[in-house]
């Protein structure tokens, strides 16, 4: 299977900076927010966010890692922090691809269960596919696909990442 590249990794560095300059305008405010992201790629995605919000801004940044299955979303959610460590703050839900907005709707779901100050959602890649009326407050690009076709975003432990289609 071919694979088309659709960023490159200076390309993605500086889709994570664009984010984090917008995340920082939208929260200026707070002394603190939370970083939650899906697991593997969201959340490898929302660390390198806060890397990037750690140069820029004085806001204290707590990560989240968000556990749920992307195939039976419905099942229970479990994330890294304490509800309580996310309430009545600022909290931005992170993925790598938008793809249906399945596994971005639950999560959100999710998080409102407890009141928050503030909630955004951040994405590297928006496919417009959505079957759920969920949308990306933050996102590096948006990609007419077909549904035939696959985007896969790489971060690889070199710190070199990509992303391509297939």
């Amino acid at each position: 299977m071919s694979q088309n590249i659709i960023l490159t990794h200076q390309e993605i560095e500086h889709k994570i900076k664009r984010i984090a300059y917008q995340i920082y305008e939208t929260f200026v405010d707070e002394e603190e927010i939370v970083l939650a992201g899906i697991t593997k790629n969201g959340f490898v995605f929302a660390q390198k966010i806060a890397a990037a919000l750690a140069l820029i801004a004085p806001i204290k940044v707590s990560l989240c890692e968000v556990e749920l299955n992307k195939h039976q979303p419905d099942l229970a959610i479990r994330t890294s922090l304490a509800k309580e460590n996310y309430t009545d703050k600022g909290l931005v839900l992170v993925d790598d691809v938008l793809n249906s907005g399945t596994t971005l709707i639950y999560a959100v779901r999710h998080f409102l269960e407890v009141p928050l100050k503030k909630f955004k959602t951040a994405v590297l890649i928006d496919r417009n596919h959505k079957k759920y009326p969920v949308k990306a407050d933050f996102k590096g690009i948006s990609l007419s696909t077909s549904l035939f076709e696959h985007v896969q975003v790489v971060f690889e432990d070199s710190g070199n990442s990509y992303a391509y289609l297939s």
